[in-house]
């Protein structure tokens, strides 16, 4: 596990964290609440969700986590195999977030936990999501 919350890590932070866990096959659980991770961070995320096979657990709660970025971290949803939970509280993710992330989660088989509270869905955004 690794707990890298509260470290202020922004773009080129997670670009730097996604190239390692590209390669990296052991980690199982990323916490990176309460950072600094823009749209731009999330598309590097979404790179590294792609090819990591070891990631169960990922925490990218409380950022700057608006839909462009879920557009993107969908992207990573899609063809990832490992990932079971994914926390996305306390962001910007609104409606439109949902409507990526929904198209994510018809396709990825593994994600069986998905927190999104805190995130101003209302009801447009859980008709999304259903």
């Amino acid at each position: 596990d690794l707990h890298i919350s509260l470290n202020k890590i922004n773009t080129e932070g997670c670009k730097l964290l996604s190239e390692a866990l590209k390669i990296n096959n052991t980690l199982t659980s990323l916490s990176l609440h309460n950072n600094q991770i823009d749209t731009e961070g999330f598309r590097f995320l979404s790179e590294a969700l792609k090819i990591n096979t070891s990631l169960i657990n990922l925490n990218v709660s409380n950022n700057c986590l608006n839909s462009e970025g879920c557009k993107w971290l969908s992207e990573g949803l899609k063809t990832n195999k490992s990932l079971t939970e994914l926390t996305v509280s306390w962001n910007t993710i609104a409606p439109e977030g949902c409507k990526w992330l929904s198209e994510a989660l018809k396709i990825n088989k593994s994600l069986t936990t998905l927190e999104i509270q805190g995130n101003g869905i209302g009801p447009e955004g859980c008709e999304q999501l259903s």
